[in-house]
């Protein structure tokens, strides 16, 4: 198994369990939404998978990387980690170029403009690559916050309520884009949201989180 998370559990303070004995595995490739009511855990879990947050106790592993055990903690920044967060959190003072290009800044130059714009083609905005991100709609920004997560080339893609910004229409529309985008770059993404319908559409699989403990799984599409 490509990702393998086991017994992770997780309180804030003493008595106060967020995480209760989370074990679940995924493919690579493949797509998991967790879904759950407002504090049923599910920001809390990516937070332990990014490395924002020490778990009290569990094993995650990624791509045969351990990066949290009893003995072992990898820290954020050196976890191959890809996020993609609620407000997106472009730069407004850069275009949608250096906006992609932040996250492999320390490529060569070459090499940084050919990654920026295979990225630009697979979202499919090569034509904005001057812009600003107050110049494009949520939408557009959504999809450059995603080129920008993909462009390192991360072990794995972590979204916390992709949709949360964008209005009921626009948001049926991106569904089908964001998965087909992420299927397009064979990434690995574990994506949180409240809504059914969005896990439905994007998801291969479904983890439902219940008061911190996974409810039950369900498969919604044939990764």
């Amino acid at each position: 198994m490509y990702v393998k998370i086991e017994n992770v559990d997780f309180e804030y303070t003493k008595n106060e369990a967020v995480l209760k004995n989370i074990s679940f595995s995924m493919e690579e490739g493949e797509i998991v939404a967790i879904l759950g009511s407002s504090g049923s855990g599910k920001s809390t879990l990516l937070r332990v998978l990014s490395g924002l947050e020490m778990p009290n106790k569990g094993t995650i592993e990624i791509n045969e990387e351990t990066l949290c055990n009893a003995n072992t903690f990898v820290e954020c920044e050196k976890r191959h980690v890809g996020m993609v967060f609620q407000d997106y959190a472009l730069f407004p003072h850069m275009d949608v170029f250096k906006n992609i290009a932040f996250g492999i800044r320390k490529y060569p130059k070459d090499k940084k403009k050919s990654r920026v714009l295979e990225m630009l083609k697979l979202i499919d905005m090569e034509d904005k690559i001057n812009a600003y991100p107050h110049e494009l709609s949520g939408g557009q920004q959504q999809r450059i916050a995603l080129a920008r997560a993909l462009a390192p080339s991360p072990d794995i893609l972590l979204l916390d309520e992709p949709f949360s910004n964008l209005d009921a229409d626009l948001k049926l529309k991106i569904r089908h884009e964001l998965r087909s985008i992420m299927k397009l770059a064979d990434m690995t993404s574990i994506f949180v949201t409240h809504d059914y319908d969005d896990a439905k559409d994007i998801a291969d699989r479904i983890v439902y989180l219940e008061n911190g403990h996974i409810a039950y799984q369900e498969i919604v599409h044939k990764h």
